[in-house]
């Protein structure tokens, strides 16, 4: 893992690969190691570049006093693509929305491309059961590492309220460990985490902030699991929609995290999308 530092603090990220930059970001309670599985099974010729984001698995923890809400999560992401120096990138969003508003807030102009899987949009954010979760979680002291721990249990993260809405495969247990280390053993990363989740949501703004997509103009890949209940299904269709250079596909038969339940057939769509694209003819 590389580390780069930005305002905020420290990031670590993961690159593989050369040619022209796809990063793939991820959602809460995760790290970079959500796409290990579909990695492997992407064109050769980009360079793949995957941050880990304070959004509870990360190891380092941020700078006192760090803007983790949403804009300042927003801004972190623009912080990270310009301390890479990073240009016409291809950004591909998961689960976690906020990655959605860089138009919204005036800095995608490193960004020519995007790929959107199952993520919050809209009025979605925390989204579904295991949104009301963390929000539960975060009103109790201590409850983020209690739920963590839960999480660590096979029987119990399969459950709706945990990530039973989240992949329809059971997830490994090193890969949960993994993930819930940190919040687990660093009360830093539990401060982090409440920070972000800590900032109250303004419904119409969320709508607006996505809606400002239609003023991103470049070529757009919408790839969405129909099945999933988490995500609703109309916010792909609607999201393509906006997207004046978007279009739509789906992976059937799985839920929000597509890339873990499918990695084969999420791959194979963001492949076509990445070597027909802007991307493979600058």
């Amino acid at each position: 893992m590389r580390n780069v530092e930005l305002p905020a603090g420290v990031i670590e990220y993961d690159v593989t690969g050369s040619g022209p930059a796809v990063v793939l970001l991820h959602g809460l309670l995760m790290d970079h190691t959500v796409w290990d599985r579909v990695l492997p099974l992407l064109p050769k010729e980009f360079t793949y570049v995957r941050p880990v984001l304070p959004l509870g698995s990360h190891r380092r923890p941020m700078k006192d006093g760090a803007d983790l809400t949403l804009p300042g999560q927003v801004r972190l992401v623009a912080d990270f693509l310009d301390a890479l120096d990073l240009e016409d990138v291809t950004l591909v969003h998961a689960d976690w929305g906020g990655s959605l508003f860089l138009t919204a807030h005036g800095l995608d102009r490193r960004v020519a491309r995007t790929i959107i899987l199952p993520c919050e949009a809209f009025d979605n954010f925390p989204p579904g059961l295991p949104g009301k979760t963390l929000g539960v979680a975060m009103r109790i002291p201590g409850g983020f590492r209690i739920a963590a721990r839960q999480l660590r249990i096979a029987r119990l993260r399969r459950l709706p309220v945990m990530l039973g809405l989240m992949a329809r495969r059971p997830l490994p247990d090193d890969l949960v460990r993994r993930w819930t280390q940190p919040l687990i053993t660093d009360p830093r990363i539990q401060r982090d985490l409440i920070a972000y989740c800590r900032d109250p949501f303004d419904k119409p703004e969320l709508v607006r902030n996505t809606e400002a997509l239609r003023r991103f103009t470049g070529e757009a890949l919408v790839l969405w699991s129909p099945d999933n209940r988490v995500m609703p299904a109309e916010h792909g269709r609607r999201l393509a929609e906006l997207l004046p250079a978007g279009r739509y596909a789906e992976v059937p038969g799985a839920y929000v995290l597509s890339m873990l339940d499918e990695p084969g057939a999420v791959a194979r769509e963001m492949g076509r999308f990445l070597t027909t694209s802007g991307t493979h003819n600058d």
